[in-house]
């Protein structure tokens, strides 16, 4: 059986110039039904995912994934008539009559939210066909909790989706068993702590639904003593395990309930003006996205505490925007309140279309066997042929095609070492907003001027931002605060650890102020080549890690094909380009 699941909701932007045409680019991302994407899977396993702006280079784009399709069914050598079913990650339909009580919501409901407006969109791209047999629509949390329960190799486990909103929903917890995950509360839309630390997101001056990673690289500049009472006042923890955001409310116009115009408001009285886009950040707002941090973990370590003690559950499962708040995540683990943890890569709304397909494939196929996700590389791969094409007629650039790919990893640590920073890319695009090793940055950890360098001259963002490390599997627990037996746990970049003191000084580049680092434990099983990069530079410096980050520059999606990595190469500061077995420099 062969199943393509997508998400994002395409006339959603759309909808929202139309009816407030005045607005800021800004609040035109404040959306449902971002992040679009495709992912096939087949009785043999997931076989290809992608987000839609890889293809469209549109960063977070929530258009209709055709491009993500297009490559899912080329990846699994399928036409459209070999899918069975089309999943999509959102399902309105049950909770219509909540929509037809406005004009507004109704309208909006039909243009942007309804079953027929999306067989609309399948008939327009993907050609007229029997599309109402073939789509199942999925709840948004239900497809988020897919994602990471049935992936995750636990036989039993608790899950949390927190995310800004679902259908209606910000919150649901969950038990999952074998093929079964049974919902054990929900909390609304209007009480999320994703749209919480999204408005914030908005206050300190960036863009809500894609910057929220900042405020969390923010917050460790940030003593959270300072306000951490007054924010804490903004959530009701109950003894139920929910909470309340009373806040949130504050919105009674249309253009405020699209805006969170009034929430705004509220925030400036307590805490004073907000940040207008690229001003200074102040010790103020370093205070603030410090609290707003602080005050995220205590929510979540509430809302698990409870649920652990009411399930009895040893494994976690995290699905949703917020379980991409690494920090947060990397709390979660140190409490070992739970034995393991497991966050799907993709956790954010792209991880929705594998969700979809997955809680599909359950349906028709509850005995398919998926094996445990090891690493998201999902995505296209070029080869030697693809990327001399993409070199040919290159005039500034000279190439090298090495025939011993021992040799090239010999260059290119050496590279390293004396300084340069390289870009990597390399087999199949990862899923998911972390770079893996696959499409990635590389540079020496040991050079205190490092990241300075990398933000300014390379990737052309906010000096404040931190880079994560990548360390061979074999010596993660000698230079980082990690129990020995749980590297797997941070293979995709999704918890913080402390770095181990005596290594702080070592590591400059990738140490943050707070002394901790969104860590990156690479097997040679899952990435060979990327390991021996590691491994070898480690035997010319005696430290088997490398800063890694994404390989592309502020406003740009990760790079896709050989021809965006060979563009985005010329317009950064890279010194020099491995693309499969080529070494690239310019003339």
């Amino acid at each position: 059986m062969n199943i393509v699941g997508i998400s994002g909701l395409h006339n959603s932007v759309m909808f929202k110039q139309q009816i407030l045409p005045n607005l800021t680019e800004r609040q035109y991302r404040i959306v449902q039904g971002l992040d679009s994407a495709a992912a096939l899977v087949t009785s043999e396993g997931i076989q290809a995912a992608a987000a839609e702006e890889r293809f469209s280079r549109k960063k977070g784009t929530g258009a209709f994934p055709i491009g993500a399709i297009r490559y899912c069914l080329d990846a699994g050598s399928l036409t459209l008539k070999a899918v069975d079913y089309i999943a999509h990650g959102f399902s309105y339909e049950p909770v219509r009559e909540l929509f037809e009580k406005q004009d507004h919501t109704r309208q909006q409901f039909e243009e942007v939210f309804s079953r027929q407006v999306l067989l609309r969109w399948l008939d327009e791209y993907l050609g007229a066909g029997s599309w109402d047999d073939r789509l199942i629509q999925v709840p948004h949390h239900i497809a988020h909790a897919a994602s990471t329960f049935y992936p995750s190799g636990f036989e039993e486990a608790l899950i949390l989706v927190a995310d800004g909103m679902g259908e209606i929903h910000s919150t649901t917890v969950a038990v999952g068993r074998g093929n079964e995950m049974a919902v054990v509360k929900q909390l609304p839309a209007l009480h999320s702590l994703g749209l919480l630390y999204g408005v914030f997101t908005l206050y300190l001056g960036f863009y809500m639904n894609l910057d929220e990673y900042k405020v969390m690289g923010l917050a460790p500049y940030g003593d959270p003593r300072r306000y951490f009472d007054r924010v804490m006042e903004l959530v009701h923890l109950k003894a139920d395990g929910g909470y309340t955001i009373p806040i949130l409310h504050e919105n009674v116009t249309l253009e405020d309930k699209e805006t969170y115009g009034g929430t705004l408001r509220s925030l400036a009285d307590r805490f004073g003006p907000s940040r207008e886009p690229e001003a200074e950040i102040s010790d103020r707002h370093r205070d603030l996205a410090a609290a707003l941090q602080a005050v995220l973990e205590s929510a979540l370590l509430h809302i698990l505490r409870h649920f652990k003690r009411q399930t009895g559950q040893r494994n976690l499962c995290l699905a949703g925007g917020v379980a991409l708040n690494c920090s947060a995540n990397g709390v979660i683990r140190r409490s070992r309140i739970f034995d393991k943890v497991f966050v799907q890569p993709a956790a954010g709304d792209d991880g929705t279309a594998l969700g979809a397909a997955l809680y599909a494939q359950r349906l028709h196929q509850p005995q398919a066997l998926l094996q445990p996700m090891q690493l998201p590389f999902w995505g296209p791969e070029y080869d030697n042929e693809a990327i001399t094409g993409a070199l040919t007629g290159q005039l500034d650039l000279k190439s090298r095609l090495f025939t011993s790919f021992d040799d090239l990893i010999a260059e290119v640590t050496k590279r390293l070492a004396n300084k340069q920073i390289i870009g990597w890319f390399q087999g199949r695009m990862e899923f998911g907003p972390r770079a893996l090793g696959s499409r990635s940055i590389l540079a020496d950890p040991r050079d205190p001027t490092m990241r300075g360098r990398i933000n300014r001259i390379v990737k052309k963002r906010e000096e404040f931002r931190p880079f994560a490390p990548a360390v061979i599997e074999e010596a993660a627990v000698d230079f980082f605060d990690i129990q020995r037996g749980d590297e797997r746990t941070y293979a995709a970049m999704l918890f913080v650890a402390p770095v181990r003191p005596a290594y702080r000084g070592e590591l400059p580049a990738i140490t943050h102020v707070d002394n901790s680092a969104r860590l990156q434990v690479v097997s040679k099983l899952d990435n060979p080549r990327f390991w021996q990069v590691l491994h070898e530079f480690g035997q010319l410096t005696g430290l088997p890690i490398l800063l890694n980050t994404s390989f592309n520059v502020r406003g740009q999606p990760i790079v896709c094909s050989p021809a965006e990595a060979i563009d985005t190469f010329l317009a950064t500061d890279l010194d020099a380009l491995v693309i499969g077995d080529f070494l690239v420099t310019r003339r």
